[in-house]
């Protein structure tokens, strides 16, 4: 089986000039915009963990930066996007603002008070985060950290707070860490309950087993990559509960708006006066984003998403005279700020509303998607354009979000899995033999997107099968070659490389990292171990158990029934055996940081019959493996 990657056939490259043809590349004013404010670059090298582990390479789109010829394989309009955030660095935003961009797939941003420096959204990982801050404090002069902002609940914007403050500068109350309200329910819940399917996942969005080069991947659309590093979380300490609340933090004005359900369920906007500076976090930047993205997540509100943008229009626009997001390069000028938040909000809302009344004449999600296309007052504006999500799965999400996934046809009620379907498929088209031979020709018409779904049958049919795994490749790859889309280029491209070499097994930490545990509630901690529960093995067992969290005094019933674990708080069940064990201890069970035998062998547990009703219990919780096949059975 050959396993070299390819080129760019022929029709892949007429699909490229088409694209040149329809877009305006002689405007430069973005570039423009992501050169302003330059200090100095990233440091070179790797950022490392102390172990000499990996964690992020800042130099890792090196190849796109200034201006190299542009390749064949890579959608113009994305190469364009690629070369934008390619540039990092130390970047002026303006008087008292100031950004690293390219030390993650986000921005870290230091907003300087009377006495020192606020922080925001201090990106994935501490490493990356503490390397930011060193940076900054080489040109800007080193100066305390005053306060810490997060923005929203996805991890690449609170993830490496603690490489920017301690944990007894919080407890001490010197350094406040402010958040909207939701924030810390929705950043551990969204990296924990459902984190291992969603890291596999997140694999195929952000291509992080892909090389960095012009026939892998460009980034993501947002930034260059995800660093690799230790996530970390410090429970905030002052939560914004409400539009219109202000701030006097360091001798600057913050006023802020919330926004949830839009791009994070716990997300806000803000203003500083004295600056007329303005951010909409995550919610505007230079690229269509997701209402839903492809690694899996709840469904956003776009029309929610619209509205606050319009809001913020009619609240700060006519104010600003700089605005600045968490991830590309700010804009500045009230026109531009205004002609920016417009296009987000108009480009939002006609997804949602041409979603929901194309549904009302009765089309289903994947009819309406190859309908809905943006007018060209939108469509030909950078900033809408479908780097990150795209108006194609945004349309299935919004559909998704009023009418479920059923398209209301009884045929696909109930359709049969896809190795089952898959075996009757290719029996009725004649055999591996014959489907394969019509698929080439296929190819060679350039029909990509069908030869990636019929041949798809073959490789669930016989995934031994190397002739349908390469040429599946194949058109993944000419896909992938084809797309504006970030996301979608990376996941074509991982399932070509995983086609290739097969299912990869690499060691990769959890998002469910122990500082994300310890800041979990009991119930959610319970509720993810009734998610671990195998439901099959432990259908005929009935345990209670009573434990009692030694540092704090809380009571909590566990009772496994039908396969399935409740529990009740603040209690204890009259009868049932009782253990003692530590919030501390849990947290380290729960994270893989400890494991029952070494707890017990180390005197953290105490012998009884509560300890063997836990051991039980442990035998019936399920273990998830990470690398779980996507392209074949």
């Amino acid at each position: 089986m050959s396993t070299d990657r390819k080129g760019a056939t022929e029709f892949t490259r007429e699909a490229h000039v088409h694209d040149i043809r329809c877009l305006d590349f002689e405007d430069k004013g973005s570039f423009e915009e992501a050169a302003r404010g330059f200090i100095a670059p990233n440091p070179e090298g790797q950022v490392l963990k102390e172990n000499g582990e990996f964690v992020f390479d800042p130099a890792r789109l090196a190849f796109a930066s200034g201006d190299p010829e542009e390749p064949e394989t890579v959608n113009p309009s994305l190469w364009r996007q690629a070369r934008l955030y390619s540039e990092g660095g130390l970047f002026e935003v303006c008087e008292r603002i100031y950004q690293v961009r390219n030390m993650d797939i986000s921005n870290i941003t230091f907003i300087e008070g009377d006495t020192g420096v606020i922080v925001v959204d201090p990106l994935i990982s501490m490493e990356v985060a503490e390397a930011a801050l060193k940076l900054y404090f080489e040109h800007r002069g080193e100066k305390p950290v005053v306060a810490v902002i997060h923005s929203h609940s996805h991890v690449d914007h609170f993830g490496g707070v603690r490489g920017v403050v301690s944990q007894e500068d919080v407890d001490s109350g010197r350094v406040p860490i402010i958040a909207p309200e939701g924030f810390l329910e929705a950043a551990v819940s969204e990296n924990v309950a459902a984190g291992n399917v969603m890291t596999r996942r997140a694999m195929y969005q952000f291509g992080i087993l892909l090389p960095p080069d012009v026939q892998g991947t460009v980034g993501s659309g947002l930034g260059i990559g995800t660093s690799l590093g230790t996530i970390t979380l410090i429970d905030p300490t002052d939560l914004i509960t409400f539009t219109g609340e202000t701030r006097e933090i360091d001798g600057l004005t913050f006023e802020f708006m919330l926004t949830p359900d839009t791009e994070a369920p716990a997300e806000m906007h803000w203003y500083i006066p004295e600056l007329k500076a303005l951010t909409a976090a995550e919610n505007c930047t230079h690229t269509m984003h997701n209402t839903y993205p492809i690694r899996g997540a709840q469904v956003r509100d776009p029309q929610a998403w619209s509205m606050y943008l319009n809001d913020t229009i009619d609240r700060w626009a006519d104010r600003s005279d700089v605005m600045y997001a968490m991830h590309h390069w700010p804009v500045w000028g009230s026109e531009r700020v205004r002609e920016m938040l417009e296009k987000a909000r108009d480009a939002y809302r006609y997804i949602h509303d041409e979603t929901l009344r194309l549904a009302n004449h009765g089309l289903t999600p994947r009819e309406i998607a190859e309908e809905v296309e943006l007018p060209d007052s939108l469509a030909k504006h950078w900033s809408v354009r479908s780097y990150y999500g795209t108006i194609s799965h945004n349309v299935k999400a919004t559909y998704t979000r009023y009418l479920g996934w059923y398209d209301g046809n009884p045929a696909n009620l109930e359709p049969m899995v896809p190795v089952e379907s898959a075996k009757r498929y290719v029996e009725f088209m004649g055999g591996a033999e014959n489907i394969l031979a019509r698929a080439r020709e296929s190819f060679d018409k350039g029909e990509y997107r069908w030869v990636a779904e019929v041949v798809g049958h073959v490789v669930f049919d016989d995934p031994a099968n190397q002739e349908a795994r390469e040429l599946q490749a194949d058109a993944f790859e000419q896909l992938g070659y084809q797309t504006e889309s970030s996301t979608w280029r990376n996941a074509y491209l991982m399932g070509a490389q995983e086609l290739r070499f097969g299912t990869p097994s690499y060691p990769i930490g959890s998002t469910a990292s122990l500082d994300l545990i310890a800041a979990m509630t009991l119930p959610m901690i319970f509720n993810f171990f009734a998610v671990k529960v195998h439901g099959v093995t432990a259908a005929d067992l009935e345990l209670d158990l009573n434990l009692d969290i030694t540092e704090t005094g809380e009571k909590v019933v566990l009772q496994l029934s039908n396969g399935t674990l409740s529990h009740s708080m603040d209690w204890f069940k009259e009868g049932a055996p009782e253990l003692a064990i530590s919030r501390d201890l849990l947290n380290r069970l729960v994270a893989g940081e400890a494991k029952l035998s070494e707890a017990i062998e180390a005197g953290e547990l105490e012998p009884g019959p509560g300890l063997e009703i836990l051991r039980e219990l442990g035998e019936h919780l399920d273990d998830f493996d990470l690398w779980f096949p996507i392209i074949e059975p």
